[in-house]
């Protein structure tokens, strides 16, 4: 495996002096290593090249769009390419700290920064991957339209031809595929990260948010706030130092559920089981 990684490493910078690897955690797609060299430290992963076509260019494309001016820290990309029957992403190694006084109000501010940047249409970027799942950015007007026909309908087909939603299950999504353009505030396209469970940031030295591991778009900001929810990991603070920056519209914490059907409707597709009843959970709270 040495050998493997010594040689992607080669394609960066044949210069460098390779001296161990370690394996470190990565999520469950891809294989991660902290490689270390005579010249600091760097993190990369790397799959087939055919498991995932694409998918370490999207995540480089979508770090590098991250990367605004008073917006959260992204990993500096330094490197992606093929090695024999491998992808790879070479990122620079962010060494991890502990939140302090500030963090919380940090991260909100920055978020708020990042979600003002703006564009024509919803969607903006190359399609890309929701982990492991092809996501579709394909460009539109407005957010209902959006929501339902790139996110919401291609999962719930996938999710009834897997037969983890039945028969009954469709009506209720036509009925709220239907009113949709009557459940979220009108607002402009934002710059989401659009993975934002507490797996998908982590803290620097200096105690700042560093965002990793995105699914980048131009989407409803609500939807980077409702994930936040989905599985804890976030502090209050990050929302009221967020509002203060950038407020958000009357009822968006009632909208957390309805937002939340896509990331659900993901884990329904990829894990079945028990993510079946939360999806309709969250679908009986606005057709009922």
């Amino acid at each position: 495996m040495n050998a493997l990684l010594q040689n992607m490493l080669r394609h960066f910078d044949p210069e460098l002096r390779f001296l161990s690897a370690s394996a470190v955690s990565g999520g469950s797609i891809n294989r991660a290593y902290r490689l270390d060299t005579d010249r600091g430290s760097f993190f990369l992963k790397h799959n087939s090249v055919s498991a995932r076509p694409g998918m370490f260019d999207r995540e480089a494309e979508g770090l590098e769009a991250l990367r605004v001016a008073g917006g959260p820290r992204t990993p500096e990309v330094l490197y992606r390419g093929t090695a024999k029957d491998q992808s790879f992403l070479l990122l620079e190694w962010v060494a991890s700290g502990r939140e302090g006084p500030e963090s919380w109000k940090t991260f909100g501010t920055q978020l708020a920064t990042l979600h003002r940047q703006s564009n024509d249409a919803f969607g903006g970027l190359a399609d890309n991957y929701m982990g492991s799942l092809p996501q579709s950015n394909r460009d539109h007007r407005d957010w209902p339209s959006f929501f339902v026909q790139e996110r919401l309908e291609p999962l719930v087909r996938q999710a009834r031809d897997m037969g983890e939603l039945t028969r009954d299950d469709m009506p209720l999504f036509e009925r709220l595929f239907h009113k949709m353009d009557r459940l979220f505030p009108d607002e402009p396209p934002a710059l989401i990260h659009g993975d934002l469970w507490g797996g998908n940031y982590l803290w620097d030295e200096a105690g700042a948010p560093v965002l990793i591991d995105p699914a980048t778009h131009y989407g409803h900001r609500e939807m980077d706030l409702a994930m936040t929810f989905l599985f804890g990991g976030f502090s209050p603070e990050l929302y009221r130092y967020y509002i203060e920056s950038y407020p958000l519209e009357k009822g968006w914490r009632e909208r957390i559920p309805l937002c939340n059907l896509y990331p659900l409707l993901v884990h329904v597709v990829l894990f079945g089981g028990g993510y079946v009843h939360d999806v309709r959970g969250n679908l009986y709270r606005f057709v009922k």
